[in-house]
């Protein structure tokens, strides 16, 4: 009997020495990908007081063309609406350093070895204008959620693209009174996070419910690399070379410097490395320099789009979305472009000095503002 079980055991064993790799991926895979959508990441809580979005217009404004920011930051009597797309510099989690990874980075949404590398991919953006947000020192929650997890490409090369959604809504007066019992007790702690991503969960990416802005964020995680693999990564000319498919009826071209960076990563409170070490972006990135941000390049297009749409009456963006094909650098020129494709719509795009299209032309949903 035990020499028959022992032979059992073997068979069991060669038969799992011979699974195919792709199979044992596509276990492990579904598994990381069930994993990290039950993640139950805290819902970020911020006062929506006019500081952050001052502070973003004084960091363009050298960088837009007749841009004039106020003199001192504005008042919450009476209170201004949150300017489309100054969302993003508002909700970014505040942790310990000791709890962020080693490049920088949130865990809340990476799958972890060795998938250690990550890029912004891209996104979508929703606005709703029959509840914006108000800066007027009330406060207000984010719950995001991870909505997917892709893979693409061949084992050993793969990169997983996370879909994050984050859904922005004002707090509640139960919400309000929760937060006070939940900072000296885990319990209630817990029972206020479940009730807030209750509260703004919908099954429809597009349902806003009781939220005011929808945003996804899509990131891209890939393998690490070795010293020589990045600087051989370095070598090559990196981007997609496309070209705009319309002549735009805007333009405008920056030179995005250090000081543009760093602002930006402080208001987002981003502490990725590919923005603030030149070291780290050659040696393990395999990029000649820093790298200007994904979002930092939305909020430019986005910027100029609405500004752009003053000069033609009263008209608001309603809805955006992109993707990011390649890296744009510091100190290298970016221009950022618009065309008129349709009633209602734009695109709007991304390019380097060369023509190349480093954020794809992006429909854009606008309506008059009533």
């Amino acid at each position: 009997m035990a020499a028959a079980t022992r032979c059992m055991r073997a068979a069991a064993l060669r038969r799992s020495a011979v699974r195919p790799p792709t199979a044992r991926w596509q276990s492990s895979f579904a598994s990381l990908e069930k994993e990290m959508q039950e993640r139950k990441i805290q819902p970020i809580f911020d006062d929506m007081t006019p500081q952050s979005s001052y502070r973003l217009d004084m960091s363009l404004a050298d960088h837009l063309p007749g841009t004039n920011p106020p003199p001192v930051l504005p008042p919450t009597k009476p209170a201004s609406v949150l300017p489309i797309p100054h969302h993003l510099v508002y909700f970014e989690p505040t942790k310990p350093s000791s709890q962020m990874l080693a490049d920088g980075t949130n865990p809340d949404q990476s799958p972890g070895d060795p998938f250690v590398r990550r890029m912004w991919a891209g996104g979508s953006v929703l606005y709703s204008r029959v509840n914006p947000l108000i800066l007027d020192s009330s406060r207000a929650v984010c719950a995001e959620f991870i909505r997917s997890v892709t893979s693409k490409g061949n084992e050993g090369d793969e990169k997983l693209f996370v879909k994050i959604e984050r859904r922005i809504a004002k707090a509640t007066t139960d919400e309000m009174e929760g937060l006070l019992h939940s900072q000296t007790n885990e319990l209630s702690k817990e029972t206020l996070e479940h009730r807030v991503r209750q509260r703004l969960w919908r099954d429809s990416e597009t349902d806003f419910g009781c939220c005011s802005i929808l945003e996804t964020r899509n990131i891209v995680f890939m393998r690490s690399r070795s010293k020589e693999e990045a600087a051989a990564a370095e070598a090559k000319s990196g981007g997609k070379i496309l070209k705009p498919q319309r002549r735009p009826d805007w333009s405008h071209t920056i030179v995005p410097d250090a000081k543009l960076l760093f602002r930006f990563s402080a208001l987002t409170f981003n502490a990725h490395s590919i923005h603030l070490d030149p070291e780290y972006c050659r040696e393990v990135e395999g990029h000649r320099t820093l790298l200007f941000h994904g979002p930092l390049s939305y909020v430019f297009m986005v910027t100029l789009l609405q500004d752009y749409l003053k000069t033609r009456g009263n008209e608001v963006v309603k809805q955006v979305d992109y993707r990011n094909l390649a890296p744009l650098y510091c100190h290298e020129p970016v221009t950022f472009c618009g065309a008129k494709i349709g009633e209602n719509k734009w695109e709007i795009w991304t390019q380097n000095h060369q023509g190349k299209v480093f954020m794809t032309p992006s429909p854009v949903d606008w309506r008059k503002h009533c």
